[in-house]
């Protein structure tokens, strides 16, 4: 009898990743970061990727309106240590993982296709498709 190839992350490992999505998302929402750029700027973490282990995160972000991107980057790398630690002291987890903060392209990606796709070469493409 053959084993089940895994063809992407396991139930588990998705739910831990939402877990921790919404926990991060809880504490900026809630302002408990001593740092006032973080405490001002509203910031939605979109997605959390974790490891098979679960010992790493890679938290993707997304300021509102995409408004100084690099400064709240920086603002959440700068806490990082403390941001582990309270998600850390919300889960039951064997291991705090640890936390990498990456800018999430997809919005600027989608932007862009959905501009190619209005241009009127394309548009005269699509419609000779039809």
């Amino acid at each position: 009898m053959k084993a089940v190839e895994s063809k992407g992350p396991s139930v588990r490992v998705l739910r831990v990743g939402e877990q921790v999505r919404h926990i991060l998302s809880e504490i900026l929402a809630r302002g408990d970061v001593h740092d006032d750029l973080l405490t001002k700027q509203p910031v939605s973490i979109t997605e959390v990727r974790m490891s098979p282990d679960l010992r790493h995160a890679t938290v993707f972000v997304k300021p509102l309106l995409g408004k100084d991107e690099d400064k709240v980057l920086k603002a959440l790398r700068t806490n990082t240590a403390w941001l582990q630690k309270s998600v850390a002291e919300k889960m039951s987890m064997k291991y705090a993982a640890k936390l990498k903060f990456l800018s999430d392209e997809s919005f600027d990606e989608a932007s862009h296709i959905e501009k190619l796709l209005r241009d009127p070469k394309v548009a005269r493409d699509l419609e000779g498709e039809g």
